[in-house]
């Protein structure tokens, strides 16, 4: 079991000059591996800045059980041109990584594998007016809504749709939420947190992408604004399917006629992988399967040889495509 994970590689959230402390950034979540576990969080690393510098993080905290990444103290103009070097942009980025275990963390325990890296936008002003925005700044940041989920893993919350910065700032506008999908779909969105969960294990073998729409409402007295983004699921493998071969066979005779030509093709077999896709270097994929010619005879094994090639092929179960490889012998 490789333990928890995170269904996204990296966040992204835009930080102002004098937001308050205990100001939430962003919500990070994680999945599970196995039923038992529970997820808690961690930030042991310094804010990484520009030219691999790093400095003391004061400023950001992250809630252990539920991974609300929050303001712990306000960021003010001292702060920033301190963190920007000098620079005198009105924007300097950091970068921060949040760790994750299926147990709490002792102090300084920093070397878990998994982890996720938040891009924070430090930005000398304070937080523009909420009328100011647009739709698309109220309801979703600037990072694609794209998600990575095992196969064969538990159900579990992945996402949530409202973003904390803005519910906490612009509490009297009203921004609400639909997921729009094609029936069926092992997802369900909840529209009293916002969150979206995924309901049942996914098997990448019968779909590895779902493409759904998140669609926002904003509305300030008479005035309404509608936004839609793609919300994209790609579905991670586990090797758990066997090849497969189209006649049930898996040996090849091979009939030779005399003065046949050097590279003459005698006899073929195919094999199909619904499970794995090509992986490089090239090597790699050839080494899982191999071609054998069964024989006690030195001059055959000399004379004749096994050559393999293979290919990206893809599969339509249910009316979806998915990616396998064909290998031939």
């Amino acid at each position: 079991a490789l333990g928890l994970y995170f269904p996204r590689k990296e966040y992204l959230e835009n930080v102002y000059i004098d937001e308050p402390a205990g100001m939430p950034l962003l919500r990070i979540h994680a999945l599970r591996d196995s039923r038992e576990e529970g997820a808690h969080f961690h930030l042991c690393q310094n804010l990484i800045m520009s030219r691999a510098r790093s400095h003391e993080n004061n400023w950001f905290q992250i809630k252990e059980k539920t991974g609300l990444l929050y303001l712990s103290k306000s960021l003010d103009r001292e702060d920033f041109n301190m963190l920007s070097v000098g620079n005198w942009m009105p924007l300097s980025k950091v970068m921060l990584y949040v760790f994750l275990s299926s147990h709490p963390f002792q102090e300084k325990e920093c070397d878990s594998a998994t982890r996720t890296t938040v891009f924070l936008s430090l930005i000398n002003a304070t937080a523009p007016a909420c009328s100011s925005l647009t739709a698309r700044q109220l309801c979703f940041t600037e990072m694609d809504l794209s998600f990575h989920i095992k196969e064969n893993k538990p159900p579990g919350t992945f996402h949530q749709l409202r973003l904390p910065s803005v519910h906490h700032l612009c509490q009297n506008l009203s921004i609400s939420y639909k997921l729009l999908a094609a029936e069926g779909v092992p997802f369900l969105y909840n529209e009293t947190n916002t969150s979206v969960r995924v309901t049942q294990p996914l098997d990448r073998e019968e779909r590895e992408r779902y493409e759904l729409i998140a669609k926002c409402t904003v509305r300030e007295g008479f005035r309404e604004m509608q936004v839609e983004v793609p919300f994209l699921v790609n579905v991670l493998d586990e090797d758990d399917s066997p090849p497969f071969l189209p006649n049930g066979t898996d040996t090849a005779d091979a009939v030779v006629e005399f003065n046949r030509k050097e590279g003459t093709v005698l006899s073929t077999l195919t094999v199909y992988d619904a499970d794995t896709t090509p992986i490089y270097p090239l090597e790699s994929s050839r080494k899982k399967y191999t071609g054998t010619i069964i024989t006690d005879d030195p001059w055959i094994s000399e004379t004749f040889r096994v050559e393999h090639i293979f290919d990206e092929i893809h599969f339509s179960p249910n009316g979806s495509q998915v990616r396998g490889t064909r290998h031939e012998y």
